[in-house]
């Protein structure tokens, strides 16, 4: 099922639009409900063309004259009886008001008109795929009316007859059918053909008024191919008794193709004209100047007669505009083209003789839609004009008339041209961090203030994992082998243990930590013994960074210092290496002692910190 909102939206054009929205203003403004019905609401289902549009309105369709005037719309004619108007709005849009009416047939073709409900108009109109209407009101809008089911005979592209006397009432209809049968190629359905040959054969046609019958000559011009039209209707025998004298045989064959070639052109660049004033002088161009008369005189639309009677002088004023000094640029030629009347610039472009109108058209149709293809996406692109901007339209058009004329032949002129049109650059990206920890927010601070240098991260690491991995191999007194471009560490020679006391095992190396975090400062074994709970005091000089942590010393067994007293730990032995350059250096080597006398010192003199700073530097200058 269609979205009949949709269909009004995008399947008609600008124009028709602009038409339709007029007429649903003037008809609330009167205090009517409006319906589009008849042929556009078939043609917007079916997916062909629309041509005109047909409104109803449940009131007095007359009272909507010098609204639809004063909107814009030209009024065409009316026919009182059945009160309906014919109007033309701006953009070549023809235009059908009637009230909503029931009629009756008192004899074939005299119709009795009686006003109704749009539901009841419905139901008294020729065949079910024009018995459709689609509301225009408030509440309402797009709301489909199908009482007779006529889009199940759409989709059977069947014409079926909206009611079993059809044809009877109104032998008109006969005509219709075989016009929507030579556009669309639907078929009759059975019942609806045995119906149109039992009238056929009745000759009911010769009854029908004379406004029905220029009704339907008239139609016969609005058709997309009215030769095929025409053509159909003479075949059957209809033309006879319509008008003799007009005969597909009277038509201008050639000129008739050339002005549909002409036609599509214009329709791709842009330009809608009507043609149907067009194919009555190419259809009739073999006939009697007072046979074509005649056929006037029949037609209901006196504007539509106006606007046939008047195309060739219409097309001379605008030859004279095209070929004039304000039209002498490409640019102002073609503003021209698409901006007056297209039913004169279609029979300018078929019938002028001019070398330089032949020119100009010539450009038009092939040359000057060329420049299109010159328009620099990539530069607009790169100076953030995109189709996104409201403007790009106008910018683009802009252009187009430029290269059309020659201009802009440099990037510098390009760019030139688009720099006033250009937005600014939008602003950097706003970076939202995350609130952290006092802890890493410190972290972070020591990382900045220390320049630490650049190195391989694996090679570091497997550096390191060397240098854990020798004391457990050869020996915890082994001295670890030194950094590059640091000092060799001092060998720390084992404590001597006192008398019935367990030695201490010796400590083990501590595990690489990270390189960014600095080193623990060494603590004496006195310190340990004393207080092995306690940390060890921080250094008052922060350390060179990525230095090699030295290994911290395992805590003794609580059974024997709770026994006996910590027994005093022997001096260090010298080192042959030189000693290493840092700012907490070791104190001074002193002669080892006896195990009796060392176990006696650490019984009277409780063991004290190591303490690191100007106390050690005096030690060292002693």
């Amino acid at each position: 099922m269609p979205d009949y909102i949709y269909l009004l939206e995008n399947r008609l054009s600008p124009a028709q639009q602009n038409a339709l929205r007029q007429v649903r203003d003037a008809a609330r403004d009167a205090g009517m409900t409006v319906f589009l019905t008849g042929g556009a609401v078939r043609d917007l289902i079916s997916g062909f063309p629309v041509r005109d549009l047909d409104f109803s309105v449940q009131g007095n369709a007359l009272k909507l004259k010098k609204p639809l005037e004063k909107a814009g719309g030209k009024f065409w004619g009316d026919h009182e009886p059945s009160r309906t108007l014919f109007f033309w709005f701006p953009g070549s849009v023809r235009v059908e008001v009637s009230s909503a009416r029931r009629e009756e047939y008192p004899k074939p073709g005299k119709p009795v008109y009686h006003w109704a409900p749009i539901l009841e108009d419905l139901r008294r109109r020729d065949f079910t795929a024009n018995a459709m209407a689609i509301s225009l009101n408030e509440g309402s809008w797009g709301l489909l009316l199908d009482p007779l089911n006529g889009f199940a005979d759409i989709e059977a592209r069947h014409l079926r007859l909206a009611s079993n006397y059809g044809f009877i009432e109104d032998p008109t209809r006969m005509l219709r059918a075989i016009r929507l049968s030579a556009r669309t190629g639907w078929e009759m359905d059975e019942r609806t053909k045995a119906r149109y040959q039992n009238a056929k054969d009745e000759g009911l046609l010769e009854q029908v008024s004379a406004f029905a019958r220029g009704y339907e000559l008239e139609e016969i011009a609005h058709e997309e191919d009215p030769l095929k039209a025409l053509r159909a209707l003479d075949a059957e025998g209809w033309m006879k008794i319509l008008y003799p004298p007009w005969t597909a045989a009277k038509a201008d064959l050639k000129g008739l193709d050339e002005l549909n070639k002409i036609l599509i052109r214009l329709l791709m660049l842009g330009v809608s004209p009507d043609p149907s004033a067009a194919h009555l002088e190419l259809l009739t161009a073999k006939m009697q100047p007072k046979d074509v008369t005649g056929l006037k005189r029949l037609f209901p639309r006196r504007g539509f007669v106006e606007q046939w009677n008047h195309l060739e002088q219409s097309a001379k004023e605008f030859s004279r505009e095209l070929l004039s000094k304000s039209a002498a640029t490409p640019s102002a030629a073609w503003k021209l083209l698409v901006s007056y009347q297209a039913e004169p610039v279609l029979w300018l472009a078929f019938s002028s003789k001019n070398a330089q109108a032949k020119e100009k058209f010539n450009n038009f149709f092939n040359v000057w839609p060329e420049a299109r293809q010159k328009i620099p996406t990539a530069l607009m692109a790169e100076m953030r004009i995109t189709p996104d901007l409201p403007n790009y339209g106008e910018i683009a058009e802009k252009l187009f008339f430029q290269f059309m004329d020659g201009k802009l032949q440099t990037e510098e002129e390009l760019r030139a041209f688009l720099t006033p049109y250009s937005p600014p650059a939008p602003p950097p990206p706003v970076v939202i961090r995350r609130p952290r920890g006092r802890r890493a927010e410190i972290k972070i601070e020591e990382e900045e203030e220390v320049e630490t240098p650049v190195r391989n991260g694996e090679e570091e690491g497997e550096e390191e994992e060397e240098r854990v991995a020798l004391p457990s191999v050869l020996g915890d007194n082994v001295p670890l082998p030194p950094k590059k471009g640091a000092a060799p560490a001092p060998v720390k020679a084992p404590a001597k243990a006192a008398k019935g006391a367990k030695a201490a095992p010796a400590p083990l190396p501590a595990p690489a930590k990270a390189a960014k975090e600095p080193p623990k400062p060494a603590v004496s074994q006195k310190a340990a013994l004393k207080a092995p709970e306690k940390p060890a005091a921080k250094p008052a000089a922060r350390p060179a960074p990525k230095a090699l942590a030295k290994p911290a010393p395992k805590k003794p067994q609580a059974k024997a210092a709770a026994k006996k007293p910590a027994p005093k730990p022997v001096a260090k032995v010298a080192a042959k290496k030189p000693a290493p350059k840092k700012k907490a250096s070791a104190p001074a080597r002193k002669p080892a002692k006896p195990a009796k006398a060392v176990a006696k010192s650490a019984a009277k003199k409780p063991a004290k910190p190591a303490k690191h700073g100007k106390k050690d530097k005096k030690k060292k200058k002693r």
